[in-house]
């Protein structure tokens, strides 16, 4: 379980097809503090670390996986967002993220705000999830208070903290990024549309 508060970003150092899985090279501060068969999320996906050295990481993505976030995007030189697991007696300073991602959506807006950035996003409302007015919502594995809440779209604001040490820096209109929704929205809605 992780909590959606990202720890560093990592490069992306070489991505290599094995059958239909990829292979992911990561370059990162904190690769050297990682163990084989650790959790870590990359961009609010789960993944397995299967290899290691001083600064860099390698994690492998199924297809499923690629079909369904953002990673079958990345290229070389790429910026990730990563946040090892939760630990037991750590504080919860976001909110509860899985790493296992909804669907994809899409930046529409990128607009600067004197101080803050103001994002638009959309996503196909066809799948069943939805956001609420001041609901909590994982972009890239960052939890985030979205708002402007409607079918299929949200805003959220960025405070220029998140907007250094995360990928939002280089974010842009027309972007596809990866959507976690929130947990307990998905089980009321779950629960409140059983048949």
């Amino acid at each position: 379980m992780f909590t959606g508060i990202i720890e560093t970003v990592g490069v992306i150092q070489s991505i290599e097809k094995s059958g239909t899985n990829v292979d992911f090279t990561i370059q990162s501060n904190i690769s050297h503090e990682l163990k084989i068969d650790q959790s870590v999320a990359h961009n609010g996906v789960c993944l397995t670390v299967t290899a290691l050295k001083d600064d860099w990481h390698k994690v492998t993505a199924v297809e499923e996986t690629l079909l369904k976030t953002n990673l079958g995007e990345l290229e070389i030189g790429a910026i990730v967002n990563l946040e090892r697991c939760m630990i037991a007696n750590g504080r919860f300073d976001g909110h509860i993220v899985q790493g296992h991602v909804d669907q994809i959506g899409k930046c529409t807006r990128k607009e600067e705000r004197d101080g803050s950035w103001l994002f638009d996003f959309e996503y196909d409302s066809d799948l069943g999830n939805v956001t609420v007015e001041k609901g909590s919502i994982c972009i890239n594995g960052i939890s985030l208070t979205c708002f402007n809440s409607e079918d299929g779209k949200f805003s959220v604001t960025i405070i220029p903290y998140t907007m250094e040490y995360t990928s939002f820096k280089t974010l842009q209109a027309g972007d596809v990024i990866n959507l976690e929704f929130d947990i307990i929205g998905k089980y009321v809605s779950k629960l409140l549309n059983k048949k």
